[in-house]
């Protein structure tokens, strides 16, 4: 079975790159006399794992392909044949992509002889590096193996032998994806996608040198079934509370009886220095096991184990699992938004709640130690999606679900950022710091059309100076794993290997401080992304000190939120005189600009105003009722509304994705059943509630 999906990016591919030297250059008569095969993993070329195998074709070899590769019957002559090697084969292929150059003539010959071998034989999802070059160079005037390599500085070692040029063409292809990426292909089903679109650009002029390729991608893992109560629920609705403290001077017997009467499996306790660990009922036991009856007087903080690993209440159950499994432990503590240890989380408690079935995502971004392997776990987020879709869960919990990875991922892109400064001799962080992901993502409702949105906040130093340099590089190598592995740049320039998206922390104030007084359209826009920012790596307090900042500043600037009201107020209903969606050229609707960005912008205004510092819309909303007293009835239409809009937003991206179109904010009403068009319809007609809610003298 394949590991590819539709989702996964280039770079993250299982692949194994195929060539053949043969009898001929007939495919339906040729006859294999040599295969050589080389993994690509990890976006590089595995040359330790490799194939090559001469083959006994069973035939004379012409002296005219002799004269080419080199090989004559007696070369051959005590080769197996291929029905000998065709399982050797297939066990290296294993359900990898098939790469080759002109693949298609590897293909046949090898489907050719698996019929007369009485081989079982299923093509391969394939790609061509010959296609991939036409999409990627087209400025070179021909795609044959030697130009394409010098056009990326390869070099060829072996040519015209099987091994020679698979090795050749794997890193041809490697050194394609920079290329293809820098053209938005990112993902098998974007390249699949592109390829049809040149196949029929060269049949429309005539000329069909390219052939679309089946899909490399397993249709059963977009379907797969998974548990959705993972995904649905949070630590916080699952763990024990609250915990259980043992004195630091208890001993192992008192620890024990405590463990026997609240029927729990482990304490909590803080050594001399007071710093906390965990004693399990294992641990105890351990202690029985060596010292024997001893160790019932002694202070149980002596078997206690540290450092204590503790996660977010607010964290998904599905990363919880991952977590525990990934560390192979048995007991979480779980914390608050301060840091406070609040509860417990076991396996017993997760697992009880857990079907037999798949829970797909888990933990691999944060052990993800390469970017391929970025690349791979991010892949997983639009299966879940579709899952959960299908499965009717709430659109704002799958966007809450996309956001707790698009956080991951760039926490986890800053990690390897940073251990990547530290391999190349560029020292440890010169200072304290933290990384930020603003917009969509820090609030909570990403959906699939995401690209980058962050920002540094670091503790002292100039423009320029040395501490902004190093962070300057690290932002700089963090912001293109991103890209790599499917989180484009964002066309606006919010990143923060961009100065003005990396400051120290007074200058970040003071640049709020501009924002707030200056109230520029530019500002505004600056606005949109910074209040909703979370901090996902680094210096929490950093970070947090400079976003608390920002709101105190802008919830006493009266002309301000008149002004970022004014962004709601502008909204336009994207409706044509009689009252119908209206569509451009190709359908579509813009359903951020005709449908979320009014509803997002209101809260945002209202909770600067009100000094609410809920991050998520409809936490913002209910939170600005509770405080104002607002109709219940139509903050939960508007609430409604926002969920409406997202379902739509987030099918649409999904079914984009998956043919290989490059997720938006369009949306095809005509794949909309009507109800689900009428819906779409009312809740859009709701917005209207949003730009009330921010009206003339409210804000």
């Amino acid at each position: 079975m394949s590991r590819n999906a539709h989702s996964t990016p280039l770079i993250s591919l299982d692949a194994v790159v195929l060539d053949t030297e043969t009898t001929g250059l007939d495919a339906s008569t040729a006859r294999i006399v040599q295969i050589g095969a080389v993994r690509v993993e990890d976006g590089a070329v595995e040359a330790g794992r490799k194939l090559d195998r001469l083959v006994n074709p069973g035939i004379p070899i012409p002296p005219a392909t002799t004269a080419i590769h080199g090989l004559g019957d007696d070369d051959v002559r005590g080769a197996p044949s291929f029905a000998e090697v065709a399982g050797e084969l297939a066990s290296f292929i294993d359900g990898a992509l098939v790469v080759g150059h002109t693949i298609s003539y590897d293909l046949t010959v090898l489907e050719q002889e698996c019929r007369r071998a009485g081989v079982a034989w299923r093509r391969p999802g394939v790609l061509d590096v010959r296609t991939l070059a036409e999409l990627a160079l087209p400025a070179l005037a021909q795609y044959d193996l030697e130009r394409i390599a010098a056009a990326l500085d390869v070099r060829i070692e072996g040519r015209h032998t099987a091994i020679g040029d698979a090795v050749a063409t794997a890193r041809i292809f490697v050194g394609l994806l920079p290329h293809l990426r820098q053209r938005g292909i990112r993902t098998l089903a974007e390249v699949e996608q592109a390829i049809r679109q040149l196949m029929d650009r060269q049949l429309a002029a005539g000329r069909a040198s390219v052939k679309a390729p089946p899909s490399a991608a397993d249709p059963a893992r977009a379907l797969a079934r998974i548990d959705s109560f993972p995904y649905r629920h949070t630590v916080a609705d699952l763990m024990s509370a609250p915990p259980i403290w043992s004195p630091p001077e208890a001993t192992v017997g008192a620890a024990l009886k405590v463990l026997l009467d609240r029927r729990v499996s482990s304490v909590l306790v803080n050594d001399a220095a007071g710093t906390p660990g965990i004693a399990t009922e294992r641990d105890l036991l351990r202690a029985i096991n060596r010292h024997g009856g001893a160790a019932l007087a002694m202070p149980v903080a002596e078997f206690a184990s540290q450092p204590l690993q503790s996660i977010p209440a607010d964290t998904f159950v599905y990363r919880a699992i991952g977590r525990l499994d990934r560390l192979d432990f048995r007991h979480l503590a779980v914390s608050d938004a301060a840091g406070s240890i609040i509860g417990m989380v076991t396996t017993r408690n997760l697992l009880r709640h857990r079907a037999q079935t798949a829970i797909a995502l888990g933990d691999e971004i944060d052990a993800a130690g390469t970017v391929a392997a970025l690349g791979a776990a991010w892949a997983k987020v639009p299966l879940v999606a579709r899952s959960l879709v299908d499965e009717e869960v709430d659109a704002r919990r799958v966007a809450s679900v996309i956001s707790t990875e698009v956080c991951a991922l760039t926490r986890r892109a800053a990690e390897l950022a940073e251990a990547r400064m530290l391999a190349d001799g560029r020292g440890p962080p010169p200072c304290r710091y933290a990384v930020l992901v603003l917009g969509s993502a820090g609030r909570g409702e990403s959906l699939l059309a995401a690209d980058q949105d962050n920002a540094i906040v670091y503790e002292r130093g100039d423009p320029d100076g040395p501490e902004d340099r190093w962070l300057a590089e690290l932002a700089t190598v963090m912001c293109a794993m991103l890209d790599a592995v499917g989180i484009p740049f964002c066309k606006g320039g919010v990143m923060a290997k961009n100065a003005a998206w990396r400051q120290s922390v007074p200058r970040w104030k003071a640049t709020a401080e501009g924002w707030v007084r200056r109230q520029r359209p530019e500002d505004l826009l600056n606005v949109d992304i910074f209040f909703d920012a979370a901090v996902v790596h680094g210096e929490e307090a950093l970070g947090d000190e400079v976003i608390a900042h920002a709101f105190d500043l802008a919830g006493r600037a009266r002309d301000f939120q008149v002004q970022i009201a004014e962004l709601a107020r502008r909204w336009q209903p994207p409706f044509t005189l009689f009252g119908n969606f209206r569509t451009d050229t190709e359908g579509r609707v813009d359903l951020k600009i005709g449908g979320l960005l009014p509803i997002f912008t209101a809260a945002r205004a209202l909770a600067i105003k009100h000094d609410l510092r809920a991050r998520g819309t409809p936490g913002r909303l209910r939170a600005f009722a509770a405080r104002t007293g607002a109709a219940d009835e139509d903050i939960e239409r508007l609430i409604e509304a926002h969920g409406i809009v997202l379902r739509a937003l987030l099918g649409q991206q999904l079914v984009d994705i998956e043919l290989g179109v490059a997720p938006s904010a369009r949306v095809d009403l005509k794949r909309l059943a009507a109800p689900e068009r009428a819906a779409l319809k009312a809740a859009v007609q709701d917005v209207r509630i949003a730009t009330a809610l921010v009206g003339e003298g409210r804000v």
